[in-house]
């Protein structure tokens, strides 16, 4: 297994192999989604979705017993509105046009000649195991949300039964051991789901299956891929970033939208799309990491196996000489 800078070197360096079919079909199957994110979180604040979505959180959380009026909840609250409301905004181009740049990605690398352009039937022959994956992945992180609140939940109510709800001490403690609790399950969660779908594409069989080979994969990996997985999904927070202070910015001081602000925000946005395909080629050249690792290491104890074989064949009980094998 590759550590984590080897292998960026080996996807920055398919990326410029195959520079022209990454940057002219896969980049641009990709902007459509590229554009629905960016745009999706510059209406939130005015979207009466959110505040619907922001209200019923809200409501929920001080059900459950949480400090809402702490500055911990308050935050999570607001992102957790706001990652439902652009997903849904960005639900129908994360189906179609996301899944079908993977899918390129995917078959791009995984034929016998990766300088060769794949077809468009072979990208197709990926786009349902990919699909029914997405979807699965959607319940994953569901469920990885529902778990921590449910820890979270449990040690508030352990505080409030011990009498130190009311401890502003307990109270920060508490979150800061949340927010990183949180931080590391749904950055976990990112990891196994992009894998999973590099898996479901590379062996054509989705679904939960998919998933669970995909959290065996990265077990005593998980540091690799996280610092593997880190710097495109960086770059892609930073580009979002980016669109908000320049194309959002320059439209609400100068409050008309003219036509450098457009082209402007379409290569912001091409840019995004540019990372989300590299982000597809490092989980891709991750798991053909390890699929070539796991090779070499069977090819060792097939080795050791036949060398065991001639020994008790030998009768004689020593082992056959090493220089021989």
């Amino acid at each position: 297994m590759e550590d984590s800078r080897k292998l960026l070197r080996r996807s920055v360096y398919s990326f410029l192999q195959n520079y022209q079919f990454f940057t002219s079909i896969a980049a641009v199957l990709a902007f459509p989604y590229a554009i629905s994110v960016l745009l999706s979180q510059t209406v939130l604040p005015s979207s009466s979705l959110f505040s619907s979505a922001f209200d019923h959180f809200r409501a929920l959380f001080d059900a459950a017993g949480f400090p809402i009026s702490s500055k911990f909840f308050s935050i999570l609250i607001q992102k957790l509105s706001q990652t439902v409301v652009s997903s849904i905004y960005s639900l129908p181009f994360s189906l179609t046009f996301l899944l079908i740049s993977k899918a390129c990605v995917i078959q791009a690398l995984n034929q016998q000649k990766p300088s060769l352009e794949p077809s468009f039937s072979s990208i197709m022959s990926l786009f349902n195991p990919l699909l029914v994956t997405h979807v699965c992945n959607s319940f994953v992180f569901v469920s990885v949300n529902a778990t921590v609140f449910f820890l979270l939940f449990f040690a508030f109510n352990c505080l409030q039964g011990f009498g130190f709800f009311f401890s502003p001490n307990w109270i920060m403690w508490v979150s800061v051991f949340g927010a990183f609790l949180y931080s590391i399950a749904i950055a976990k969660a990112i990891i196994i789901c992009n894998l999973a779908s590099v898996l479901s594409g590379m062996e054509r069989k989705g679904g939960f299956m998919a998933i669970l080979k995909a959290w065996v994969l990265i077990q005593g990996r998980s540091a690799t891929a996280l610092l593997v997985a880190l710097p495109f999904n960086m770059g892609m927070a930073g580009i979002e970033a980016l669109f908000q202070y320049r194309i959002v910015g320059g439209y609400h001081s100068r409050e008309r939208l003219g036509g450098w602000v457009v082209v402007e925000g379409m290569f912001v946005a091409y840019l995004y799309s540019v990372f989300v395909v590299l982000d597809a080629i490092v989980n891709t050249m991750f798991f053909k990491s390890y699929r070539m690792g796991y090779g070499m290491c069977l090819e060792r104890k097939r080795c050791v196996c036949c060398w065991m074989d001639v020994g008790e064949k030998e009768g004689e009980g020593g082992w056959p000489p090493l220089e021989g094998l």
